[in-house]
Parts: C-alpha cells; sequence; structure tokens
C-alpha cells in the first residue's frame, strides 16, 4: 500500500509540474508580435504568403494535453513562422491533428 501510494504522488506532482510550466515551453518571437490571427474572412484582400504548418507534443509522458494550452502553442508558433516569412496575418486553415495545424500566412 504505501507503495501505491508513493506511486500516485509521484504521479501527481509531475502532471502538476507539467502544467505549471506548459505555457513557457514556446515563446512569441519579435517578428511573430506583429502577426494577427485573424479569420479567413478578413484576408481576403491580403497578398497570400504561403502556410505555417506547425506542431506540438499533442502528449507528455503518455498524458494528454489540454485542447486550450495546445492550441495557444500552436498559434504562437505559426504567428513566429509568419512573422518569419514577413506576413501580418494568420488565419487557421485545418483542425488540431496529432498535435499538427495548418495555418495561412498573409501580408495585408
Amino acid at each position: 500500500m504505501p507503495f501505491r501510494t508513493t506511486r500516485h504522488m509521484t504521479v501527481v506532482t509531475i502532471i502538476a509540474a507539467m502544467s505549471a510550466c506548459s505555457s513557457n515551453w514556446v515563446q512569441l518571437s519579435a517578428a511573430g508580435q506583429s502577426v494577427s490571427v485573424v479569420p479567413a474572412s478578413e484576408v481576403r484582400n491580403c497578398n497570400r504568403l504561403g502556410t505555417a504548418n506547425v506542431n506540438a507534443a499533442d502528449n507528455i509522458a503518455f498524458v494528454q494535453r489540454g485542447a486550450n494550452t495546445l492550441q495557444e502553442e500552436l498559434t504562437v508558433l505559426a504567428r513566429n513562422e509568419a512573422g518569419a516569412m514577413g506576413g501580418n496575418r494568420v488565419t487557421p486553415e485545418s483542425t488540431i491533428e496529432e498535435g499538427r495545424q495548418t495555418f495561412g500566412v498573409f501580408r495585408c
């Protein structure tokens, strides 16, 4: 019984530590700061520069990550990539599948 309690506490501690650190794993770059996430209807009159195919871990150590955290990280990665491409707008073009998502990159 003591082994089971110790193992349970170890798992709880690891999950808590991962949750506390998860928002710091992906940082917005200087170039990414000038990029906005907008719906497709707002880029109709913009120049398409390409796509940002981004991915992040959707689970860590067999623990499924929260959808909101994953979406935030993918959005930051897309903004960073768009900024590096010279874009100032991104719009999601796919849903998240296995930690991957595609964004259109535009210059408006």
